[in-house]
């Protein structure tokens, strides 16, 4: 079976975006980043549990290896789900989990892919994940495939034309700094590069299709971040989704610009 090298979603306005799938050796890596990080907090702890010796050895050997499972465990699902499909390795590799139809990543899909690490470790070196890996066409492990996840390339931000996708107007959102700081912990760079490439495609799109697409948009980012009314009142969906762009990626200079 070939592999596939990227992985392409089609929204129902006939929008197309394309992600980078990862490869085994930048998954790997990344794993041997958070296998380092795993163990370096597994000793730590473990330091502050050596009274359990004194009940016996067998009874401490047991408990440090259900005590390691559960670290590991709990490492996966609490990062990635904290930094929306990141791990520590994953961040150094530049790699992120992502729903596999191109949807937003849901916390069961976490704690599922993470559970099935376990078998995906068996016997021995992560062989039954790799395996499955290598035999799949978008680098699916066992975990990812029960989860409907997958693993791709995390784009470099890039410097983005505003002129091009917002005329040099006052934006309203740049008012409360705090909150647009607050939007770009939580807006992940594929999710802005997916609604740049939106929006320089707009005059492209049916009507009713911009309208939906926008208002799909413009939805997604009032759920992570509301402003007040008074400062959103009567712009549309894609003006709404232009000043998110431009909260994310203007320079503080700029903040005087408008939608």
């Amino acid at each position: 079976m070939t592999p596939e090298s990227t992985l392409r979603v089609e929204t129902p306005e006939g929008v197309i975006f394309a992600f980078g799938l990862a490869s085994p050796l930048t998954r790997a890596l990344a794993y041997a980043i958070d296998l380092a990080a795993i163990a370096t907090v597994t000793t730590v702890l473990a330091q502050s549990l050596q009274i359990l010796a004194i009940v016996g050895a067998d009874w401490a050997a047991a408990f440090a290896v259900l005590f390691t499972f559960l670290v590991s465990m709990a490492y996966g699902i609490l990062l990635e789900w904290r930094w929306r499909g990141q791990t520590l390795g994953k961040r150094v590799m530049r790699l992120r989990v992502i729903d596999a139809g191109g949807l937003r990543l849901e916390f069961t899909q976490v704690v599922v892919r993470n559970l099935l690490r376990a078998v995906d470790m068996l016997p021995i070196l992560h062989l039954v994940g790799g395996s499955v890996a290598l035999a799949t066409r978008k680098c699916q492990r066992l975990g990812d495939l029960a989860a409907g996840t997958i693993v791709v390339h995390e784009p470099a931000v890039q410097a983005v034309d505003l002129e091009q996708i917002a005329p040099a107007r006052y934006n309203s959102l740049l008012a409360h700094p705090h909150l647009a700081a607050r939007l770009r912990n939580r807006v992940s760079a594929e999710v802005a590069g997916l609604v740049v490439k939106a929006l320089s495609r707009r005059d492209n799109y049916e009507p009713s299709a911009r309208v939906e697409l926008f208002g799909e948009l413009a939805n997604y980012f009032r759920s992570l971040v509301p402003f007040p009314e008074e400062t959103v009142e009567g712009l549309t969906d894609e003006q709404y989704a232009r000043g998110v762009i431009c909260a994310l990626f203007a320079k503080k200079s700029e903040s005087d610009r408008l939608l």
